[in-house]
């Protein structure tokens, strides 16, 4: 009788032993799994503006919403693409070779470009179903543009934005957030300061 109380004890025992294994190996595997939340790695880190708003999920030609996406082949033969974070922010300039004012801030821009070219891409957007391609490469040699300047030839990219004028500036911020749409020229002064303005922006 007092073999199998014995007997009985020791099983317990053991099986009181093999459940507290299982829990604490169970506790370890939380512990290493759990991260601080902020602990994440640096290029999952999200681009936040200075007020630390998180990005919007709706996309569309408006300023506050995400930027509509694309991917367009530059005349250098390189592809550019715009939705989403990136690293800088980006102007989209839409612009037309008969148009006076497109003629005006070109210069503007490549001043621009050298300015900013550490936080800033410029893409210049030839909407060439409105304009003749040859004219428009005219147009590049001319002016000597030091950003990449690429052809909509059906006005598809445009047509995302709902173009109607020309020139027309788009503002994106690094989370791929619209943060302005400009229609028509502005001064060298006016487009700096709404860039100084992109600018203030803090990576969280």
């Amino acid at each position: 009788m007092k073999m199998a109380n014995h007997r009985n004890l020791a099983i317990a025992i053991l099986a009181l032993a093999a459940v507290s294994a299982i829990v604490l190996r169970q506790l370890e595997d939380k512990t290493e799994t759990v991260q601080h939340p902020n602990a994440t790695h640096p290029a999952e880190q999200a681009i936040l503006p200075a007020n630390g708003q998180t990005p919007p999920f709706e996309s569309g030609a408006k300023a506050g919403l995400l930027a509509p996406s694309f991917t367009i082949q530059g005349e250098n033969g390189v592809s550019y693409s715009v939705g989403g974070a990136r690293d800088k922010a980006v102007l989209l300039n839409f612009w037309a070779s008969w148009c006076d004012p497109c003629q005006a801030e070109a210069p503007e821009l490549n001043q621009i470009a050298e300015k900013y070219k550490d936080t800033l891409d410029i893409y210049g957007i030839n909407v060439t179903s409105y304009d003749y391609k040859a004219n428009a490469e005219r147009f590049v040699k001319k002016h000597k543009l030091v950003f990449p300047v690429m052809f909509d030839l059906k006005g598809e990219v445009y047509a995302k934005y709902n173009g109607s004028v020309f020139p027309t500036n788009v503002l994106i911020d690094r989370r791929g957030v619209i943060s302005e749409i400009i229609l028509g020229g502005l001064t060298a002064e006016q487009l700096d300061g709404k860039l100084e303005k992109l600018m203030q922006q803090k990576r969280l």
